[in-house]
């Protein structure tokens, strides 16, 4: 076990120690299984933008509201922080050429891909396990991220295995037995 303590002196007059390294936390973060997505929308001139991100969550049932975090250096990373409109693509266990397509910077990411969507509207990803269009609700400035917050106005989703992010490759999870939730129904 890695035993890994680090205080960064802020404001708030703590004492800095820091005595681990971006690469050791990282390592620690992905032990922690998530899913794949790609989010797009349209940057300030109507084209299309999009990225992979691993950052994506639930906030609320009511108002619904999901987030995702976007890095601040990312070529759209203001484009994001900026859109009105996004939509969030949930990928299949057969999406992961997909996904590395979308994680690729200073490439033209929607060149040669099939996608839907005019050019007032946000760019949808067919065949994907589940879409959340959704309105920009709130942006937070999170150290080296944009934190994005977006109310979902309609989504669609199927049946399928959602694509896994989990130490630093991609996996697809089983089910081991039902959650207390399913059992109960």
């Amino acid at each position: 076990m890695i035993l890994c303590r680090k205080r960064d002196r802020l404001k708030t007059g703590f004492d800095s120690l820091s005595n681990f390294t971006d690469r050791e936390f990282r390592d620690a973060l992905s032990t922690f299984g998530t899913g794949v997505t790609i989010v797009t929308a349209r940057d300030g001139d109507g084209a299309p933008v999009g990225m992979t991100a691993s950052s994506f969550s639930s906030v609320s049932m009511n108002p619904p509201l999901v987030l995702w975090s976007a890095a601040k250096k990312a070529l759209s990373g203001e484009a994001f922080r900026d859109a009105q409109h996004f939509a969030v693509h949930v990928l299949h266990t057969e999406q992961s050429d997909l996904s590395n397509r979308f994680a690729k910077t200073g490439t033209d990411k929607f060149s040669g891909l099939d996608w839907n969507g005019d050019a007032n509207s946000v760019p949808e990803l067919p065949d994907v396990l589940a879409r959340f269009e959704c309105s920009q609700y709130a942006v937070y400035e999170g150290g080296d991220h944009w934190i994005i917050v977006g109310e979902v106005t309609s989504f669609e989703h199927m049946s399928g295995k959602g694509l896994l992010h989990v130490a630093g490759g991609y996996a697809s999870a089983r089910t081991l037995r039902p959650s207390s939730s399913e059992a109960a129904e």
